[in-house]
């Protein structure tokens, strides 16, 4: 006996390290990492005493619609009216188990076996991963500094004129690892063109909220036929509530709906009942409060990077990450991943290899997380500086 083919899929490299972190603290190391998007703060506090009076109360949790419960689903729609401006029925809002469940549900429903599916690299792992695992060809599109790290029309125009018809588009913005955003005349023209050629569009928008050179705009309010993947995750502070959601467009809420009854059953309920208060005045306030420590954080990573020997990183638009590359360092190492692996052992500081987000050039590359705060940062950036003196 032997497993599947379509579980040939490249482990995420984070994993990893977050393990020999693991293993190095147990022997007494004071190892900081800035590895992970996971955000410091936590929850808003509403959220968390909603989920302590769930338990205290002894509420009985059994399952929950396969698109979540009412109230959570209604805060979000009234959430899109607020942030920006668009009109979201509340029947096309499915709360998933974090967006990795929004993402294997979307990919599920919109495309068969053997489709084409384009997306930015560097970018997300699972995305290529998950796509690759379903038996979707996965379209790399070769996306540097001089477009920005983001997709463009002209890409796609030339990737269909030479090997033929994609079916779907995969954009995230602010995007994980480079935190580049795209603005409304580039979404316009990205999502013009999907409509244009039977492309579906899909957004991660996982990251909004978390911006610094200008508010994110949703995919909905140029593409109504477009999915937006969303989460709690990282603006909220919840990566451990794993809920997210998936707004759908109408031909495609049948199906996600049949699927989600059958992958999940339903998202956490105790995680969606506390989750219905992120969007109360309080909660979004306490969000809002985290981005100054995020931004200032990001401005000590930039201002340092000369003295680090890191170069041309990233605008780092939105996100909590920044993404360079290793400059000077690479001749001396040979690649990011040795690279990363001597900061962890001989500098007790923690980045990624880009390998995980690149698998042609990013052994050339590392991804910093701002998440953990910028006295934390500050402490991982001196101790790269000073190992580098």
């Amino acid at each position: 006996m032997k497993p599947s083919r379509r579980s040939e899929v490249p482990g995420f490299e984070v994993m990893s390290i977050l393990a020999e972190i693991e293993r190095l603290r147990s022997t007494g190391r004071d190892i900081v990492s800035l590895t992970a998007g996971e955000p410091g703060s936590g929850a808003p506090p509403a959220v968390n005493a909603a989920a302590a009076q769930v338990h205290a109360g002894n509420t009985v949790l059994n399952y929950s619609p396969a698109f979540g419960i009412a109230p959570l689903r209604q805060g979000l729609a009234e959430h899109y009216q607020k942030w920006y401006g668009v009109d979201v029925p509340v029947e096309r809002i499915a709360v998933t188990t974090g967006s990795s469940g929004a993402f294997v549900l979307s990919f599920l429903a919109a495309f068969d076996h053997g489709d084409r599916v384009a997306l930015a690299r560097p970018g997300y792992p699972a995305y290529r991963n998950i796509l690759s695992s379903l038996g979707v060809e996965v379209v790399d599109l070769d996306c540097g500094p001089d477009v920005r790290f983001q997709p463009t029309p002209e890409q796609l125009e030339a990737e269909v004129a030479a090997n033929g018809p994609l079916r779907g588009l995969m954009v995230a913005s602010p995007a994980n690892p480079t935190g580049t955003m795209v603005d409304r005349e580039q979404l316009t023209g990205l999502a013009h063109w999907c409509r244009s050629n039977d492309v579906q569009l899909i957004s991660d928008e996982i990251y909004h909220g978390i911006t610094f050179a200008h508010p994110g705009i949703s995919a909905l309010e140029v593409d109504d036929e477009a999915v937006v993947i969303s989460s709690f995750s990282k603006y909220w502070g919840m990566p451990g509530w794993r809920l997210g959601w998936a707004v759908l467009p109408d031909h495609l809420v049948d199906p996600v709906s049949r699927l989600a009854g059958n992958v999940a059953l339903c998202p956490p309920h105790g995680s969606q009942i506390a989750a219905a208060e992120a969007f109360t005045d309080e909660s979004m306030r306490f969000a809002a409060s985290q981005l100054d420590d995020y931004a200032a954080a990001r401005a000590l990573v930039l201002d340092a990077l000369p003295s680090m020997g890191w170069a041309n990183a990233a605008p780092a638009d939105g996100a909590f990450y920044v993404y360079a590359h290793i400059g000077e360092h690479l001749k001396r190492h040979g690649s990011s991943t040795a690279y990363a692996k001597t900061l962890l052992h001989e500098a007790s500081v923690a980045v990624v290899p880009g390998t995980d987000f690149d698998p042609v050039n990013g052994h050339e590359w590392v991804r910093l997380s701002l998440a953990p705060g910028s006295a934390t940062v500050a402490e991982g950036v001196d101790r790269i500086r000073s190992f580098h003196a």
